[in-house]
């Protein structure tokens, strides 16, 4: 049975035959084969595109794409027009009361110093509970995708040749210290001055890369192996999650909770927010870490 124009431009489109052939290419479904016999090649009955049809199909292809694309940008160009004027004072983002609430209210409700760190773990720790569950689950998926293939290939890779370099080796040495206890000084700093627990994660989570590119995964194991960076996440993302829910229900209910602003400026102020950047950046720092490991096909 001969299949119509449009039948064989979804065939096409879902990828079962290159548009103008009649062959699919059948791979073992696991890797992109490498040489020529690697690939089978079948024939599958779904009838040969036309010249007339291959034609209509290149032509109108970039004709729609192009006035799709046009219609995107008249559309993004009129919505940024009818924006207010940078600096207006009676512009949504300078006259909202939720920022005149936060900036005269901030120091007093949250205890923290820092404005943004009250804003991200205080007003809006909901959002920030949210982003952390993401990146945990971004991290089990790629455990999933990529834990088992844990093989290295036989040529030397680029992380061996830098573990050989022997000023990189001794760069990292000396470097690698002074970035952990750096990424840990901006967490617990996040709640009196800039910094946080995503930056102080980064941090720590690039300072784990860089020995494990200079010393191997032997050495940064010992620091987060499989087993540490499963329950570092784990308890993490439940202390976050029971501690704002606990502050969730109470702000809910108009009751007091037992954690207090303090006083503003000591580093056990803030209430919640200290521990909760500390939760927030080891979530990072092993995502990254994680992250890095699985691919680079080496175990966490």
């Amino acid at each position: 049975m001969k299949k119509s124009f449009k039948d064989r431009l979804q065939a096409w489109d879902s990828g079962q035959f290159e548009l103008g052939d009649a062959l699919v290419r059948e791979t073992d479904g696991r890797r992109p084969p490498e040489k020529e016999e690697d690939v089978s090649w079948a024939h599958v009955p779904v009838g040969r595109v036309s010249q007339v049809e291959r034609r209509l199909f290149r032509v109108l292809y970039p004709v729609l794409a192009g006035l799709l694309a046009l219609v995107m940008i008249a559309f993004l160009l009129f919505v940024v027009e009818q924006l207010p004027a940078f600096g207006d004072a009676l512009s949504p983002a300078n006259s909202s009361e939720v920022i005149k609430r936060y900036i005269a209210s901030g120091l007093t409700e949250t205890g923290a110093v820092n404005i943004v760190a009250g804003i991200i773990l205080d007003y809006r720790a909901f959002d920030t509970l949210g982003e952390s569950h993401v990146l945990f689950t971004a991290a089990i998926v790629v455990f999933i995708l990529l834990l088992a293939e844990t093989e290295l290939p036989d040529k030397p890779s680029d992380r061996r040749i830098l573990m050989d370099d022997l000023i990189f080796k001794k760069t990292a040495f000396f470097l690698s210290p002074f970035i952990l206890l750096f990424g840990t000084y901006v967490i617990l700093n996040g709640h009196l001055g800039p910094g946080g627990g995503f930056s102080g994660g980064a941090l720590i989570g690039a300072g784990l890369i860089l020995v494990s590119m200079a010393f191997g995964p032997r050495v940064s194991g010992r620091i987060v192996a499989l087993k540490s960076y499963r329950r570092i996440v784990l308890v993490s993302l439940l202390f976050y999650s029971l501690a704002k829910g606990y502050s969730f229900f109470c702000g809910a209910n108009g009751l007091h909770t037992i954690f207090r602003p303090g006083t503003p400026g000591r580093i056990f102020s803030a209430g919640l927010i200290l521990p909760l950047n500390i939760a927030v950046g080891l979530v990072v720092a092993c995502t990254m870490f994680g992250f890095y490991s699985l691919f680079t096909r080496e175990s966490v």
